[in-house]
């Protein structure tokens, strides 16, 4: 609902401003947008490994990552994450140093 609001007066707004708030604005209308950290299965991990890296990036307690891990391995994936972008930028690069797969959407 927050986003909407800005874009509608966004465009209703007088256009008297330079293009370099408009462009800090949309920054900020980005960083606001809420994303998912999502975690894929593969034949190659551990459970344990898997387990471990949640606990360690995702700040995870040991139940919730055991959960996120056996909905990946049954379901094939798991949103393990939500956050902005910037938010969830570093968690997926450590996650994927770690070999597994991962993407924000």
């Amino acid at each position: 609902m927050y986003n909407k609001f800005i874009f509608l007066n966004l465009f209703t707004m007088d256009y008297s401003f330079q293009e370099e708030e408009l462009v800090e604005l949309l920054d900020d209308v980005a960083a606001v947008d809420v994303k998912d950290l999502i975690v894929y299965n593969d034949d190659y991990n551990t459970f344990d490994h898997v387990i471990n890296i949640l606990m360690k990036v995702c700040k995870h307690s040991p139940e919730q990552a055991e959960q996120c891990t056996l909905i990946v391995h049954y379901k094939g994936k798991c949103a393990v994450k939500k956050g902005t972008f910037l938010e969830l930028k570093p968690m997926r690069t450590s996650i994927t140093d770690a070999g597994i797969d991962a993407a924000i959407i």
